[in-house]
């Protein structure tokens, strides 16, 4: 006969199981998604860029508890909209909004203030996050769940003003959360993109970079 200490106490393991495995699955999901990656020649790993310098109004702080980049970069030309939309067809992903020039990762996806608008030469960076967790009170949503699921040549469209910017994937790294490099595009005469969110999915010890040249 189940007494009911014996009972609370099987409840208490069921859920400390649960919880468990909420925070161990994603990181063997991920490990073995990154193993399918190198494999195949997908991704790239960096360690801590040698570029990885202090540049002058961004920088890494904690946002409810997130480790994010932040920028105070001022723009010389205001921008004429406030928000743009992105798509990724190939992985269904459907006119996510985009806040021009936001710090605030509550706002669905972000665009680093100071950082390219779409069609611009330089880097258009954007910034999501990728899973739901009950570690980060306020994220409501997690527009680049399915990001870890691109590839190399798929297309990411951007929508500003009625008028439509497409970009090729060129390539993908793993960086640290602490990585500034990734905000400077590869060149100074290309037109690029960057999307940028945590994995494992949910949890903040890595950054993935997506990084996409405009055709």
């Amino acid at each position: 006969m189940i007494t009911a200490s014996k009972f609370l106490s099987l409840g208490f393991l069921t859920v400390g199981i649960f919880i468990l495995i909420q925070v161990i699955l994603p990181v063997v999901t991920f490990e073995l998604w990154q193993i399918g990656q190198n494999y195949s020649g997908q991704i790239l790993i960096s360690p801590k860029s040698p570029q990885n310098k202090e540049i002058l109004g961004v920088s890494i702080k904690n946002q409810n508890n997130f480790p994010s980049i932040m920028s105070s970069l001022k723009r010389e030309t205001v921008s004429p909209y406030k928000e743009f939309s992105l798509s990724i067809p190939a992985l269904k992903i459907d006119n996510l909004a985009v806040k021009v020039d936001s710090n605030d990762l509550s706002e669905s996806l972000i665009h680093l203030p100071g950082s390219a608008l779409p069609g611009e030469k330089g880097n258009v960076f954007i910034s999501g996050h990728s899973a739901l967790s009950q570690f980060f009170p306020g994220l409501t949503s997690a527009p680049f769940a399915k990001l870890t699921d691109i590839k190399k040549d798929m297309q990411i469209t951007l929508l500003a003003n009625n008028t439509k910017f497409i970009y090729k994937v060129a390539e993908i790294k793993i960086v640290d959360p602490s990585d500034l490099s990734v905000i400077a595009p590869p060149d100074n005469l290309g037109r690029y993109i960057s999307l940028m969110t945590c994995v494992p999915p949910g949890l903040n010890l890595k950054r993935l970079i997506v990084l996409g040249k405009m055709i």
